[in-house]
């Protein structure tokens, strides 16, 4: 009897997440990340072949399909019954579905705009989720040699050093991040207006680097206390989302709910308290969802 219940015991955590090698996922993909990287190093003061996807200002490379692919490829070559979803298939016509399945979510380049101009605020990010849970996320500038790496349950890291958020509480002491977006809808971009407005005389000082998963990626490094974004994607937001909660900080919906990573919406902070004081000073911008 004792032992039958050791071989069912067994059984159980073989189908658990502990049959997940997660060291072995890291450092595969950080790996293949970092070889994308090389290939953005080489292409960014290149002329690019640029075509345009939803709006004249929303751009799509043939490096962002290069790296995209890549990623995919050399993922499944080695974990064969993982899942992705990725901007550039999505936004080919690919279905996103987002299951309980081990999931890849990847920006192959977030910032494309600023890769096509050459201005250096590029970044790839992908994170891995198991039954809908971030369990690693990894946000790369490989012009400004950046790397931010989080795992669930073990910090965040910068250049491989442990990095937290800061312990700014104020809105007046307060360098808080946005982004215009990609959409000229004319009431996404009243909304966008009157939030920089708002904004503005309450802050230390306002910041756009171009590229939201780096946005998000700077709040959890301390270099800025806040960002929040209407429109962005769930590729844009997955592998922050985690950096972000594991250096310390908060995330939620701009309007105080939950972070839902499919709602194209998102405040994040250092604090509770600086959360809060941004999240009221908002205007509401509701896009269509991802799911």
């Amino acid at each position: 009897m004792h032992t039958s219940f050791s071989l069912i015991f067994l059984l159980l955590l073989s189908t658990t997440s502990l049959a997940h090698d997660y060291d072995d996922y890291f450092e595969t993909v950080l790996n293949i990340t970092k070889e994308a990287g090389e290939i953005i190093k080489q292409k960014i003061w290149e002329v690019k072949n640029v075509k345009t996807k939803h709006s004249v200002v929303d751009f799509v490379t043939e490096t962002d399909k290069e790296i995209e692919e890549k990623m995919k490829s050399e993922i499944s070559s080695k974990f064969a019954d993982h899942k992705f979803i990725g901007e550039e298939a999505t936004d080919s016509g690919q279905k996103m579905e987002f299951t309980d399945a081990p999931t890849w979510i990847i920006d192959p380049i977030d910032g494309t705009m600023n890769f096509v101009h050459g201005y250096p605020y590029v970044c790839i990010s992908v994170a891995l989720f198991v039954n809908k849970e971030t369990q690693i996320g990894i946000i790369y500038n490989p012009v400004l040699d950046q790397l931010f790496t989080a795992r669930k349950g073990q910090g965040a890291f910068y250049n491989n050093k442990p990095m937290t958020v800061s312990a700014t509480k104020e809105l007046s002491e307060a360098v808080v991040a946005t982004e215009i977006g990609l959409s000229r809808e004319e009431e996404k971009l009243r909304v966008v207006t009157e939030n920089l407005k708002t904004i503005i005389p309450l802050v230390q000082g306002v910041r756009s680097v171009g590229a939201s998963a780096m946005d998000m990626a700077l709040v959890a490094l301390g270099g800025s206390d806040a960002f929040y974004e209407f429109g962005l994607h769930a590729w844009d937001m997955a592998a922050g989302d985690l950096l972000i909660r594991e250096a310390g900080g908060v995330i939620m919906d701009p309007s105080g709910g939950p972070f839902d990573l499919m709602s194209r919406r998102v405040l994040c902070a250092a604090t509770n308290e600086l959360a809060d004081q941004l999240r009221a000073k908002l205007q509401q911008y509701y896009p269509l969802r991802d799911l």
